[in-house]
C-alpha cells in the first residue's frame, strides 16, 4: 500500500488539518471487511440516506451514535441456542460489527428504519442561520446635520 504525504499541503495551507488528517486517516485504516454491504446515496441537493444490509438483526440488537461528525453504527448479535440446531450450511453472518462514517460539518441524522433486513439511515445539511445566504439592505445617504437638507 502506498503512504500519502501531505508534507506540501501542512506547508502552504492554513486550518486544513482537519481535512488532511481524515485523509492520512482514510489511506492508513481503510477498512478490509466488506461487511456488512452498504450504500450511500444523495437523495436531495443537501439530503443524503446511507442503507446498510443487516440481515437477522432486530432493532435492539442494533446502535446509531453520532459524536464529533462520526456516525458509528453497531450491531451485536443476541446469543442464540445454536445446540438444538444442526445446520448442513450455514452461510448466514450472524456476527457483531461497527461501520463508522465521517459526517461533514453541519451533516445530522434525520431518522433510521429498519425494513426487509436493510438499515435506512437519513442524514441532511442544516446550516446555522448565520451562514446562510442573506440579503443586505442597501441604504441612502443621511444629510450631515440634522435638519437641514444636503446641497444639489
Amino acid at each position: 500500500m502506498r503512504t500519502l504525504d501531505l508534507t506540501p499541503l501542512y506547508r502552504s495551507a492554513v486550518g486544513f488539518d482537519r481535512l488532511a488528517g481524515l485523509l492520512e486517516n482514510a489511506a492508513r485504516t481503510g477498512e478490509t471487511t466488506g461487511w456488512p454491504p452498504y450504500n450511500i446515496e444523495t437523495t436531495g441537493e443537501n439530503a443524503y440516506r446511507i442503507e446498510i444490509a443487516v440481515a437477522g438483526f432486530k432493532p435492539e440488537e442494533l446502535n446509531l451514535e453520532v459524536k464529533e461528525n462520526l456516525l458509528t453504527v453497531t450491531g451485536k448479535k443476541a446469543a442464540n441456542d445454536d445446540a438444538a440446531r444442526k445446520y448442513l450450511h450455514r452461510g448466514l453472518a450472524e456476527r457483531d460489527f461497527e461501520r463508522r462514517f465521517q459526517l461533514a460539518d453541519y451533516v445530522v441524522v434525520t431518522e433510521a428504519s429498519l425494513d426487509n433486513g436493510l438499515l435506512a439511515i437519513s442524514l441532511k445539511r442544516e446550516l446555522p442561520e448565520a451562514l446562510k445566504p442573506r440579503s443586505i439592505p442597501i441604504g441612502t445617504a443621511k444629510p450631515l446635520i440634522e435638519g437641514e437638507k444636503t446641497a444639489a
